[in-house]
């Protein structure tokens, strides 16, 4: 059993005994002496009178004895709450994070963390990458799903997961429709509809790269308002792998020649900082997305009338 000196006077002083505070701690009857007289030179006087009758508190030991015992109510609750800690019992971890991995990445997550810390309490917080990445930065979180750019550029600690390829998304009957892969010089001919990312936008990006401007008709920040657009025929679009699993019902996917892609990381403060629980979450989820390029997503459906090139 683990007591301090000032637990260890504490009990003395009640019992009015060495010996029996010995039993009761498991020390042995000069191991607790010791204690005593280690806080006595600490404190610069005398705090028991050694009698033949027991122990008694001297003038001194009586009028220090509340800051003492107030010394030891406090070390005990410390001690509670790094046990507490330790289970993660009552524990906060806010995470920052964007559509397609909190509907398929972090609900796994949490269900499994949940079971094995059921006083865990986590609060998520949905934004785009910069914002989640100076969110972290400014201790608003304790751990951010962003790009690796963003993160790196206000230097975060970071932990790679995974790249998300973006994929060209057409209704069925598009001109698009047939082919196996399209180009951004295909899609640049066609009404675009662009993912808002921010200023970390990979679609946009990656038509700059190559030189071609796109014709974009809307900019919209919701994935699934997206899909339902293309299925309108307002227009086609650059979607994520992640995100396109099992939402993509009724339409074509394709690969794009160029292939853009962001690259997803967990970022945080600085591990030294980083709380307990927290640490112990972003552990988890690395751990997961070593197993598997895509560990958390189902295998990818055929639709219904969709040709071989969506598969």
């Amino acid at each position: 059993m683990r007591i301090s000196r000032y637990g260890v006077f504490v009990r003395v002083a009640e019992e009015g005994s060495f010996t029996a505070v010995a039993h009761e701690l498991g020390y042995t009857q000069s191991a607790i002496s010791q204690q005593v007289k280690s806080l006595e030179a600490e404190l610069g006087c005398t705090l028991l009178e050694r009698r033949r009758d027991g122990l008694r508190l001297t003038k001194d030991g009586s009028s220090l004895m509340p800051y003492i015992q107030e010394v030891s109510r406090a070390e005990d609750a410390l001690s509670r709450r790094q046990g507490e800690l330790q289970g993660l019992e009552g524990s906060e971890i806010s995470v920052g994070t964007f559509t397609s991995v909190s509907r398929n990445v972090l609900p796994p997550l949490l269900k499994e963390f949940k079971e094995a810390w059921p006083g865990v309490h986590f609060v998520l917080r949905q934004g785009e990458y910069t914002s989640i990445a100076e969110w972290v930065r400014s201790g608003e979180l304790d751990l951010g799903f962003t790009d690796v750019e963003d993160a790196t550029s206000l230097g975060l600690e970071i932990q790679p997961l995974l790249a998300d390829e973006m994929m060209a998304v057409v209704p069925h009957g598009h001109r698009l429709a047939r082919r196996r892969t399209v180009s951004l010089a295909d899609l640049a001919q066609e009404p675009l509809i662009v993912l808002d990312e921010g200023e970390s936008s990979v679609a946009l990006h990656a038509f700059e790269a190559a030189g071609i401007a796109p014709k974009v008709e809307y900019t919209v920040t919701d994935d699934y308002s997206i899909l339902q657009m293309v299925r309108e025929g307002l227009g086609v679009t650059l979607l994520y792998e992640l995100m396109l699993s099992n939402y993509d019902a009724g339409l074509l996917t394709k690969r794009v020649k160029e292939h853009p892609k962001r690259s997803i990381c967990l970022a945080w403060r600085s591990e030294e900082t980083l709380p307990v629980a927290s640490r112990r979450f972003a552990d988890k989820v690395i751990s997961a997305c070593r197993e598997a390029p895509y560990p958390f997503v189902a295998p990818r459906r055929q639709v219904a009338g969709a040709n071989l090139d969506n598969i």
